[in-house]
């Protein structure tokens, strides 16, 4: 399936809502901003809200949103670690479905959810995933890794591939295809991210990186324009229409999406994935629709 806007996402969303709406776990609910997005998600049918965190100062709030705490599932909980905790604990135990991050700094938060007793790891790195909803580029653009993975080695690569690919078949994405972003189709010695591009390839072709197809090394304009690939003489499936643009570190990551978004006219949202369940993780400070998007890529890409 091919999404041209964020928009027809959430529309599968509403389509394929089982009995029972997609449960998000918030982790230190007693935010506004995070409590307008959680509401709206939830007036539209995107997703049942589970509030962890203080429970007065979430009372409080649903209040001056015009709501009625009675009719929200709240759980008290003495710090913003111990809501992080709760809200993990309601995933591992098959009442929420996917996480999102509210009033508490993200380190704690990871902190609290790496603990063994949570399940959040299941054994492999996790990475972020935006979706990038452009003017000029036929359908939805899939990055990672705009935020978690630093300078990532083949393995958290390989790990990239694998956690993106998951989520999007997950929102109903076909073989997803993959770019393996570099300066350039060609291999070089002295560029490591050549290399690791080419192993990745390899790795595609040989059956150990599955339900997808693999590119690389690619140059974005490549990726995004078939044009460009048929004026160099180049073929392949994923040029000009790649889902999945694997970026080799964070700072070209984070350097394409702000690019897209200020100089592109995009609209963005991104989620953490690779853990049990996806993870909304986006600055206390965004607006409340800049929460709100996340919010439908995770309840698409939650099992």
């Amino acid at each position: 399936m091919k999404y041209t806007t964020l928009s027809k996402l959430a529309v599968r969303v509403l389509e394929e809502k089982e009995s029972r709406p997609k449960v998000v776990a918030v982790a230190a609910a007693d935010d506004l901003h995070t409590l307008e997005a959680v509401l709206c998600a939830a007036r539209d049918g995107i997703a049942v809200p589970l509030l962890t965190g203080d429970r007065a100062g979430i009372r409080e709030k649903l209040t001056q949103l015009d709501q009625k705490p009675d009719d929200y599932e709240i759980i008290d909980a003495g710090s913003p670690e111990d809501a992080a905790f709760q809200a993990a604990l309601a995933v591992k135990e098959g009442r929420a479905n996917f996480l999102m991050k509210g009033l508490i700094p993200t380190g704690p938060m990871l902190k609290v959810f790496f603990r063994e007793e949570t399940g959040f790891r299941i054994g492999r790195p996790i990475s972020h995933i935006s979706l990038a909803q452009t003017p000029s580029y036929h359908k939805l653009l899939c990055i990672s890794d705009s935020a978690i993975n630093i300078r990532p080695t083949l393995e958290v690569k390989r790990a990239m591939i694998e956690n993106a690919v998951s989520a999007l078949r997950s929102m109903g994405f076909d073989r997803p295809k993959v770019a393996v972003l570099t300066s350039t189709e060609l291999i070089n010695p002295k560029m490591p991210e050549t290399q690791d591009a080419q192993v990745l390839k390899d790795m595609n072709q040989q059956g150990l990186i599955t339900d997808c197809l693999v590119e690389g090394p690619i140059s974005f304009d490549l990726a995004v324009s078939k044009e460009a690939a048929e004026i160099k003489g180049l073929s392949s499936p994923v040029y000009g229409d790649a889902d999945l643009l694997i970026t080799p570190d964070i700072a070209s990551g984070n350097i394409l999406l702000k690019s897209l978004r200020y100089c592109a006219g995009a609209s963005t949202a991104g989620i953490v994935v690779g853990g049990r369940a996806p993870l909304v993780l986006t600055s206390r400070a965004v607006a409340p629709m800049d929460k709100y998007w996340p919010i439908v890529l995770a309840a698409a890409a939650a099992k």
